[in-house]
């Protein structure tokens, strides 16, 4: 089983992903309405991967993997937003994401290739066999 940390400002958009990944058996989803939030519970708990928002106030999604980055929180991070610009998603690779995918409209096909990167990443971390 794996242990992920959603992170997103939009408490609609974190429900969604909980409903949407919650048929997959072998993710446990927690949530943190922001990176401020979702430090202390990175500092704290054993999670298999962190799936992240880009866009969100006060801190962004790759502020906040290099946040967790200086603090040798190795986690696998997926990047996961709806801003299209490709120099985001070339950042987020240099400074150690394992995934970046784009919120699109086929939710279905958007959250099985979300599960899948979840169980690529908790795959090379140990956490699912």
């Amino acid at each position: 089983m794996a242990k992920v940390l959603l992170v997103d400002d939009d408490p609609f958009f974190l429900r969604l992903s909980e409903e949407f990944l919650k048929p997959y058996r072998d993710i446990k989803v927690e949530t943190a309405g922001s990176p401020c939030e979702a430090i202390p519970k990175l500092q704290t708990g054993a999670y298999d991967a962190v799936v992240s928002d880009y866009e969100m106030p006060g801190m962004n999604g790759i502020t906040f993997l290099k946040k967790i980055r200086e603090q040798s929180i190795n986690v696998p991070f997926i990047l996961f937003t709806g801003n299209e610009k490709e120099d985001i998603m070339f950042e987020a690779m240099e400074n150690g994401a394992s995934a970046y995918l784009r919120k699109g409209e086929n939710l279905k096909t958007q959250f099985l290739t979300l599960f899948r990167q979840i169980e690529e990443a908790a795959r090379e971390k140990g956490g699912m066999n």
